[in-house]
């Protein structure tokens, strides 16, 4: 199974949100209400309405999914003042129980 960039997805899941994202686009455009979209597409109203804000704002293509923005890029110098800092473990940085997650 292949994953997808959209935050762990499968090809096939990715698939079926960027269906339903078109969906809602027709939708939009057709006038329905965003309570009627929510219900039909089983999906919050809170999200037909970021995505009808951004139909409005940028068309079909600000609905489109953009993908996972990927790991954030950090100097090489700062990425490496934080691997030696995790180096040293959570006690050196206040932590007192060890064995617990920091």
């Amino acid at each position: 199974m292949r994953y997808s960039q959209g935050g762990g997805l499968t090809d096939a899941q990715g698939a079926a949100r960027e269906r339903v994202r078109r969906e809602a686009v027709a939708r939009f455009e057709g006038g329905e209400k965003d309570r009627e979209i929510a219900a039909a597409l089983r999906v919050s109203e809170w999200s037909v309405e970021r995505r009808r804000r951004q139909w409005r704002e940028n068309g079909r293509a600000g609905v489109a999914s953009k993908g996972s923005p990927g790991r954030p890029r950090w100097p090489g110098a700062q990425m490496a003042k934080s691997e030696r800092e995790l180096e040293r473990g959570p006690l050196a940085h206040g932590w007192a129980e060890p064995g617990r997650s920091w």
